[in-house]
């Protein structure tokens, strides 16, 4: 009697944020948008692409803080700390933009 064929191999796993930044069409970003040095720059372009996009499912201001914040935490330690620091500022020049300093996000 000779053994059963082995399964085929399983796919390599791929991560669901690979996915959602490769195929997401919320926003419609500048090119090197969170590589930028001035975070008032990086806020306004945000606000920018998140005002002019149809395809968001919620406020321009929600739409641009969740890109960035998903940009941050996907990016992780492998962000070096001074753009880290740099985009930290550009979520808080967005809540300023849209006058949402009062409240914490």
């Amino acid at each position: 009697m000779s053994k059963p064929a082995p399964p085929p191999p399983k796919p390599k796993p791929t991560h669901w944020s690979a996915q959602v930044a490769q195929t997401s069409n919320a926003l419609d970003l500048e090119p090197g948008v969170f590589t930028w040095k001035d975070p008032w720059r990086i806020a306004e372009s945000l606000r920018r692409s998140a005002e002019a996009s149809t395809r968001r499912k919620t406020t321009p201001f929600r739409s641009a803080m969740s890109m960035l914040v998903f940009y941050i935490n996907r990016a992780g330690k492998h962000l070096d700390p001074q753009q880290r620091a740099i985009l930290e500022q550009a979520k808080q020049e967005l809540r300023r933009i849209y006058n949402r300093l009062d409240k914490a996000y």
